[in-house]
């Protein structure tokens, strides 16, 4: 089979396409034949090295932590599923991934694909649609009538937290760039803060029960993010962690999700049900792998890109 695998940590160009064993399911896995994957940071990070020491790589890698497929082969005690079934998982991080044409899938962490949405943009949802829900009702706990700051509403991660949030009851106010003001207030959000003309301390205007972060900040940023937490109020991060503040009971979180089929089945029935939108901002052949990492870099990605094996 063909599959993007890099042989050594470093830049983008270390990946490469190439021909790569198609691997057979052992107990428990299937061997899922890739509708789609899509990009997350993670993946580069995990390419550069940097998280070696946390998911350490057996080399070469095939990256790739965002499944949309369909079942081609069940290992030894798979049960439940069937050869055909359309489905989406969040994969182990330190196995290879879904940048290629067939990947293996532990049975435990898949969940049906969306039947509303085309497979490859179901790619769109696992590992994101995850940390959104992780971070608001796992780690927040989020309840309705609450106020919430989404920094950096018009990624990912970001417009998967506005929708869920909004549609809990809770009163949205987000940051995004003018490109993608328009698509945030669609998915709920009260207020959207132009991060890019006003700082959103400076901008925001009153303290929340919730700040999720989930822009890259340096301790001082966050430091002052704290600041928009109400008294008893939460701060959770997917980037820098931030810090607490005991006196006004202000608790600091930093989050890194973890693949739940049943969580991700719950998102799902959202998105059969109209109740959660799925946002595709590109869609570009598995080739193109490294140009999606290198537009990453700097920071010219609007939103999810989603990867099509040829």
């Amino acid at each position: 089979m063909k599959a993007i695998r890099f042989h050594r940590y470093g830049g983008s160009d270390v990946l490469a396409y190439e021909d790569a064993p198609r691997p057979v399911p052992g107990q428990g896995q299937v061997l899922v034949t890739v509708a789609a994957t899509s990009f997350n940071p993670l993946d580069a990070a995990l390419r550069a090295g940097y998280l070696h020491d946390v998911f350490p790589l057996e080399l070469p890698h095939v990256p790739g932590i965002d499944v949309a497929g369909t079942i081609a082969e069940l290992g030894p005690g798979v049960e439940g599923w069937a050869v055909g079934d359309a489905v989406i998982a969040f994969l182990p991080i330190n196995a290879d991934g879904a940048a290629a044409e067939h990947v293996l899938a532990p049975a435990e962490v898949l969940a049906a694909a969306p039947t509303t949405v085309p497979l490859a943009d179901a790619a769109a949802l696992p590992a994101v649609g995850l940390t959104a829900w992780q971070s608001l009702f796992e780690h927040a706990r989020l309840r309705a009538g609450q106020a919430i700051l989404v920094n950096g509403a018009g990624g990912a991660v970001g417009g998967y937290a506005v929708q869920l949030a909004a549609s809990a009851g809770a009163r949205v106010v987000a940051t995004a760039s003018p490109r993608s003001a328009e698509r945030v207030r669609g998915d709920g959000a009260e207020r959207v803060l132009d991060h890019t003309a006003t700082p959103v301390t400076e901008a925001a205007g009153e303290r929340f029960d919730v700040v999720l972060n989930l822009v890259a900040t340096t301790p001082g940023d966050t430091a002052a993010l704290t600041g928009l937490v109400a008294d008893g109020g939460v701060l959770v991060s997917t980037t820098t962690p931030g810090p607490e503040d005991p006196t006004r009971g202000v608790r600091s979180v930093r989050v890194l999700a973890r693949s739940d089929a049943a969580q991700l089945a719950e998102l799902v029935t959202r998105v059969d049900e109209g109740r959660l939108a799925v946002h595709v901002a590109d869609r570009r052949p598995l080739t193109d792998l490294a140009a999606v990492h290198d537009r990453a870099a700097a920071a010219g990605l609007p939103g999810k890109t989603v990867l099509l094996p040829a």
